[in-house]
């Protein structure tokens, strides 16, 4: 058994032979973007891969499994998610020459094959594919979660079941300015008033001998 640094593993020791097996163990860190946007590995998290590759008369069979932890979001109140996960994938390396007479033959899908690299070849695309197949399209902390409260944005599931908020009918919301408009000329003329009673006594004072 091989143990590599990277996903990137070495087949230049795997018999060309059709049927030759070799097994390969890997413990490398998580690269960039082995997800979704919602959820998937955090960047350099730890991953462990042990696959089996057959060499194959147009390529090598990549056969393995991987675990991973994954971090995201829940979609209704954003709470944290965290989880370790298995993903299995199953996908043939095409050597160049298989590839090249896929696109001969008109296969619109060739540039996308996957393919052995001379020597090498790259297991990050095939566990990258498995994931994101896995991976859910909205994530949840919990098939039940209640979400947000859409007037204060706490969490539904931490306040009590009778939380609410006072909700006015909104054809009294205009009449509730009306009134708080009276109230405030009601204010300035009342101040009006006081002012120029004052002014008026201040003069009586001064024509008095």
């Amino acid at each position: 058994m091989a143990t590599t640094a990277g996903l990137v593993v070495d087949i230049i020791d795997l018999p060309q032979q059709t049927g030759a097996i070799k097994q390969v163990h890997v413990e490398a860190p998580a690269p960039a973007d082995l997800g979704t946007e919602m959820i998937g590995a955090p960047e350099g998290s730890p991953m462990v891969v042990d696959a089996e590759l057959t060499s194959l008369d147009n390529g090598v069979l990549a056969r393995g499994r991987a675990d991973v932890h994954i971090h995201g979001q829940c979609v209704r109140c954003l709470r944290d998610i965290d989880d370790d996960v298995t993903v299995s994938f199953d996908e043939l390396y095409f050597t160049p020459e298989a590839a090249a007479a896929q696109a001969d033959e008109g296969d619109e899908e060739a540039d996308a094959l996957f393919t052995v690299d001379g020597t090498s070849l790259d297991l990050e695309r095939a566990l990258r594919d498995a994931l994101v197949l896995t991976l859910p399209f909205q994530p949840l902390c919990r098939e039940d979660c209640a979400g947000l409260c859409s007037e204060c944005g706490e969490r539904l599931d931490d306040l009590p079941p009778d939380h609410h908020h006072e909700q006015l009918d909104p054809r009294w919301s205009a009449l509730a300015d009306l009134l708080a408009d009276s109230a405030a000329d009601g204010e300035d003329a009342a101040d009006s008033a006081a002012g120029a009673a004052e002014s008026g006594s201040a003069n009586d004072a001064e024509e008095r001998p």
